[in-house]
């Protein structure tokens, strides 16, 4: 939910929601962004079977498509580019993961045929020159993320992040300069129990999030 509420799309514009899953990023953002189109793409065929279940019964099936792809192969050339990517990649590298015995719960949380450095490859790849990239990550990799976005060309970096949790929102457009930023955190809970104002209002009433 956060990070949909966070891609910055516009009606008539495109987004690629990359590792989607059963399609939540995707038609969270296709209800809150009228007119804007999505392209879905997934791993596990099982799971992208759900998301094309979710897009037809949420009625998006004319903005909202599902593709089963491997992001360790090059993208279909007649995707084109996207304005928006999206994406939420598996928080843990290989050598460091202790993965869970449930095989579609370890590709969605440990990285396998793509690492980080390959998953921000195809995502930066696939955006045009003014496009955003916006993804949810692990704060101890913020770091790498940077890093590795700058070595691509797209070093303008803008970090939320999310107390309590150890997540990070980041925003990454194209820049030859690595700079990375820091805006206003997202804190999720209040004090006595129970989400803060900002956050109900992205959860419960679709809301975007501003950097």
């Amino acid at each position: 939910m956060l990070l949909a509420a966070a891609t910055d799309a516009k009606a008539d514009e495109r987004v690629l929601d990359l590792g989607a899953g059963v399609g939540a990023v995707g038609l969270c953002v296709a209800v809150r962004v009228p007119d804007c189109r999505i392209t879905c793409l997934e791993l596990q065929p099982g799971l992208a079977a759900l998301a094309a279940r979710n897009i037809a019964a949420n009625g998006l099936a004319g903005r909202v498509q599902m593709l089963v792809h491997d992001i360790a192969a090059p993208l279909p050339p007649t995707l084109g580019l996207f304005d928006h990517v999206a994406t939420n990649p598996p928080y843990l590298a290989a050598a460091v993961a202790d993965p869970s015995p449930d095989p579609s719960k370890a590709l969605a949380t440990v990285e396998s045929s793509a690492d980080l450095e390959r998953w921000l490859r195809v995502a930066t790849g696939a955006l045009k020159p003014g496009g955003t990239l916006t993804l949810v990550h692990r704060s101890d990799r913020l770091e790498e993320i940077a890093d590795r976005l700058a070595e691509l060309g797209w070093g303008d970096v803008t970090v939320k992040r999310l107390p309590p949790a150890r997540r990070v929102l980041v925003r990454a457009r194209r820049s030859a300069a690595r700079s990375l930023h820091e805006t206003t955190p997202l804190r999720l809970h209040k004090m006595e129990g129970g989400y803060t104002d900002e956050a109900e209002a992205v959860l419960r009433h679709a809301a975007a999030l501003t950097f």
